[in-house]
């Protein structure tokens, strides 16, 4: 998508400081003084490039009025606040036409912050290890319960309000199965699906075992004191009844799943090497409060959440897993009385998705407010650098 860097289009506002700001001021200085992986330092210089000169772009001329503006290219890194919008509403466009008329469970499966340093060492594979524990237990849970097959959604996350590392996972399940034989379909009890005590420990019981073998095979350091003070802990599992309909609980679940951890509207202040930002305090009946950070340790914990190049943090597995939903999906639907045919997806342009998420005609001359911006010259980039990409 495109956009111009320095003039206002219909409906923007005056620029506000932003995360692009922060590595642009303090992120030399940063990567100077403290270790930056390869994949920390792409984010950098993605986000610092995004939407600028750098990335080139091209230049719109109005045809009525003949106002002109640059409008530079956009990242498309996933880390990028600037660049998740239409990745979200796309996603979210795909994943309504596979929505099933029922009821939708929502639920978190929230790793307990001991393992957080141990996490951090080993990011792929803890993280990793995390789906599959948390998919593992949930199909078993089915089986036992069903006789049959559920499906998830499995969505990352691993930050809370302040930056600080807090690895869980959002699900979101529908309340019932798809039978072994695939004959019928079964219901959940109405507004119960699994115990979520028993969810925790069986959870707290494969992530732990995963991680035993992971380190018995060699993959993840030896296993220290915090891995086994986790033992001993309580494991936290969430279970949010249905409500709404089922598009309402997926717009639930598409809050989360192209976030990045720190949006560019909750920054307040860049200045004085510090970074303002607002936050809410979930232990303060969910306060809108702000927090001051010095910049160094505002990158430190932004940095914390850039996942590894190539990992996914939206999983799906059960009767919607990539080798099973092609068959599986229209088997439910029919059982369910929907045509198995998946709704059509209309091809719609970036310009016109954004329209729908912001009420702003990207190609309206914001002068004159009549005429069209149209493409008149190709601007190229600054310098020639590494491909831009969305890992």
């Amino acid at each position: 998508m495109l956009l111009a860097s320095h003039q206002l289009a219909a409906g923007e506002k005056k620029a506000r400081p932003e995360l692009a700001d922060v590595f642009r001021r303090y992120g030399e200085r940063f990567e100077q003084t403290h270790r930056v992986s390869a994949c920390e330092n792409k984010v950098i210089r993605a986000v610092k490039g995004c939407r600028t000169e750098q990335l080139g772009g091209h230049l719109q001329r109005c045809d009525a009025c003949g106002f002109e503006r640059p409008a530079y290219n956009s990242c498309r890194n996933r880390h990028c606040p600037k660049c998740q919008s239409l990745a979200k509403a796309k996603w979210l466009e795909k994943q309504n036409s596979e929505l099933l008329p029922v009821g939708y469970y929502r639920l978190i499966f929230t790793l307990p912050h001991e393992l957080n340093r141990l996490i951090l060492a080993h990011k792929r594979i803890l993280l990793a290890l995390l789906f599959r524990a948390v998919s593992q237990t949930l199909l078993e849970f089915g089986r036992r319960r069903f006789g049959g097959t559920v499906s998830i959604i499995a969505v990352l996350h691993t930050w809370d309000q302040t930056l600080k590392d807090h690895f869980h996972l959002h699900c979101l399940v529908p309340s019932g199965a798809l039978s072994w034989d695939h004959r019928r379909w079964i219901n959940a009890r109405k507004n119960f699906l699994f115990p979520v005590k028993a969810l925790s420990r069986v959870f707290r019981g494969k992530f732990l075992s995963l991680c035993q073998q992971a380190s018995d095979r060699g993959k993840v350091q030896a296993i220290n004191d915090d891995f086994k003070a986790s033992h001993k802990k309580n494991w936290v599992v969430y279970a949010k009844k249905p409500f709404g309909s089922p598009q309402t609980v997926l717009h639930y679940l598409g809050r989360y799943t192209h976030r990045v951890a720190l949006s560019n509207n909750r920054i307040l202040a860049v200045e004085n090497g510090q970074v303002s930002f607002s936050y809410r305090d979930r232990k303060d009946k969910d306060r809108l409060k702000s927090m001051t950070l010095d910049a160094h340790e505002f990158i430190r914990r932004f940095l914390l959440h850039v996942l590894p190049d190539g990992f996914m943090r939206i999983r799906h597995f059960g009767f919607l897993a990539n080798r099973s939903k092609k068959h599986l999906l229209p088997q439910c639907r029919k059982l369910l009385g929907l045509h198995t045919a998946l709704p059509q997806i209309g091809k719609k342009s970036a310009q016109d998705l954004f329209f729908e998420l912001t009420g702003i005609d990207l190609y309206r001359c914001p002068r004159c407010q009549n005429g069209t911006l149209i493409v008149v010259a190709e601007l190229p980039p600054l310098a020639r650098s590494q491909p831009w990409d969305s890992s």
